[in-house]
């Protein structure tokens, strides 16, 4: 139970907090837009929580040489906004964008469906501010793309849960925004699945987004045949997308899917959707799990996580990222009762098959009483070992990280 949130008006107000909480032995979480707060272990112990919600600036722009430096506390949402007046963009994709926060996205390491065509949002940083549990501001990097020789020590605090310092400024490199952006969404009849993901994974035009979907119906666009459905996100110029558009349409037919909606117009909000869905919640009754792995064996996690939920008589609503290997679980029930009666011999056996599997979001009670992490990496122990250097009162986020960090 977290006794009081505060949000600071400036950094140095931030800091002054920390140190004090720091020297006091209190226990810190850190706050962004909260979209991710059902993602990872519950801290052990909350005495205050810091927002950032008022260190939302844009701080610089510099468009000419693609760069941009914001306060943490700013959205994705007014951040894309910003940055699209000159037509530039950092390609950060989190659910729930008008309220995700950068610096939480990026304290999650959140990875999103289009990293293979752009890179990893942490690829994009160029310089950061942190403030330490002692109440130090640090900074690292700058304002210029290829300015760090040594330890990129901004690359540090991206993934860490806040169990390291707080992100409090961020630099990014921008790129031009895409010409247009289209998306294509197609039923899959029975039996077209294993016959779509190679064809798309084979495609001349690298689409910027692909993912299988079975369920979510209320949630992300289209409907399901036998085999679900497919989404399909395809970004560039007039001519690329024109062609991306007949070669794909081609190689789902060739898999036997006869018929493919366009969406023009619409292909961003349709996006948004999907990036929603990863971690939407069915009231106080469902989890998400997230695997990681390669698109080699994507299918077949997918396929092995949903046969288990069955067994245990969960409903389930299955995303997988044809292009970056990423399988979404959400397993639900229709009242919080059975499922908390289901969802512990699920978690078992989960674990036994992925046990790197992790909890990214729902509201049932029971939620804390799993791992939310799996099996520690084989870097634990100087994981803890660099929490003990940066935090050895444990002032921040105590508990929230892998292997109870």
């Amino acid at each position: 139970m977290i006794a009081e949130r505060i949000a600071p008006q400036t950094v140095e107000e931030l800091a002054q907090t920390l140190a004090q909480c720091n020297r006091d032995g209190l226990a810190v979480t850190i706050e962004g837009g909260n979209t991710l707060h059902a993602m990872g272990s519950t801290p052990r112990r909350a005495d205050l929580a810091i927002a950032t919600a008022h260190l939302n600036h844009l701080l610089a722009h510099e468009f000419h040489d693609l760069t941009c430096s914001v306060r943490a506390g700013i959205t994705l949402a007014h951040l894309s906004e910003k940055l699209a007046k000159h037509g530039q963009f950092v390609p950060i994709d989190a659910p729930l964008r008008r309220k995700a926060t950068v610096g939480g996205t990026m304290a999650a390491g959140w990875l999103g469906p289009r990293r293979h065509f752009y890179g990893r949002a942490r690829d994009f940083v160029i310089g950061s501010q942190v403030t330490l549990p002692d109440g130090t501001i640090a900074k690292a990097g700058g304002m210029v793309v290829k300015n760090v020789s040594g330890y990129d020590m901004s690359k540090l605090y991206i993934g860490s849960f806040g169990t390291l310092g707080v992100i409090t400024q961020l630099n990014f490199k921008t790129l031009p925004v895409p010409q247009r952006r289209r998306a294509l969404i197609a039923k899959l009849p029975e039996g077209s699945r294993p016959r779509v993901v190679p064809q798309i994974a084979a495609l001349a035009v690298t689409p910027a987004a692909a993912c299988c979907v079975e369920g979510f119906r209320k949630s992300i666009d289209g409907e399901d045949g036998i085999d679900g459905r497919v989404f399909i996100l395809l970004e560039g110029s007039d001519a690329i997308l024109e062609r991306a558009t007949r070669d794909l349409r081609s190689a789902l037919g060739r898999a036997g899917v006869p018929e493919t909606i366009i969406i023009d117009a619409g292909a961003n909000e349709s996006l948004e959707r999907v990036l929603d869905a990863q971690i939407a919640s069915v009231g106080e009754r469902s989890i998400t799990y997230r695997s990681l792995g390669t698109p080699e064996t994507v299918e077949q996690r997918a396929t092995e996580m949903r046969d288990a939920a069955n067994r245990s008589e969960l409903f389930t609503d299955v995303l997988f990222d044809v292009m970056n290997g990423d399988v979404f679980l959400r397993v639900s029930q229709r009242d919080s009762r059975a499922f908390a009666e289901k969802i512990e011999a699920f978690d078992d056996e989960l674990c036994a098959l992925d046990s790197r599997r992790v909890i990214v979001a729902g509201d049932a009670p029971i939620r804390s009483s799993l791992d939310a992490w799996g099996t520690p990496p084989e870097a634990i122990e100087k994981m803890r070992a660099m929490k003990e250097r940066f935090d050895p009162k444990a002032t921040l986020n105590p508990g929230r990280f892998v292997g109870g960090i």
